[in-house]
């Protein structure tokens, strides 16, 4: 059976971290599917047009493999004024769920409904100032703590992808596939 993903957008999000995750994580045998947050096309913190398959409130108790949420400051907050992206996270982390957050994520959409309490997180930097005392900040390109993966930023987005294609599909796959994209070659 295939691994799904669950990416989540809204006006503002940052370009780079929703479709990077979701063209390697395809390349990777991943099924991709984008929902969005009160609209089926949104447009991304630098004019460039998203479009969704879905939006948020109709994924219903649909459990995704793994549940990304892209940055871009307004539309992290977007996300985190959104109870149904609030449910979402809830949902997925205590279903065991991979639960990945780049850039303002972190800091603007996981850390008040208090899922960095007492783990390793990284964010854009700065926003770190937002995490509870608990919270361990890391400052790694791409922190991985149990089933959250955090990352910090536009230029982090495609180590951020592959090593979520590393922990749905392998590291084998995760190689081949960043192989392929010249990943690492430059």
């Amino acid at each position: 059976m295939s691994k799904t993903a669950l990416i989540v957008i809204a006006e503002g999000s940052e370009e780079i971290e929703a479709i990077t995750p979701g063209d390697v994580l395809q390349r990777a045998g991943v099924n991709i599917t984008y929902a969005g947050v009160g609209t089926l096309t949104s447009t991304g913190g630098h004019g460039v047009p998203l479009r969704a398959d879905m939006l948020v409130e109709d994924v219903g108790g649909i459990l995704f493999d793994a549940l990304v949420l892209p940055g871009g400051g307004k539309g992290a907050e977007n996300m985190h004024h959104c109870e149904f992206v609030n449910d979402l996270i809830k949902r997925h982390w205590e279903g065991g769920k991979i639960v990945a957050a780049i850039c303002a994520a972190p800091a603007v959409v996981l850390a008040p409904i208090g899922l960095l309490s007492g783990r390793h997180a990284t964010c854009y930097p700065g926003l770190e100032r937002r995490f509870a005392k608990d919270v361990k900040d890391c400052t790694a390109s791409v922190c991985v703590d149990g089933h959250l993966v955090t990352s910090r930023g536009p230029g982090t987005a495609m180590e951020f992808s592959i090593r979520l294609a590393e922990l749905m599909t392998g590291a084998p796959n995760a190689l081949k596939i960043g192989q392929a994209m010249l990943v690492g070659t430059m």
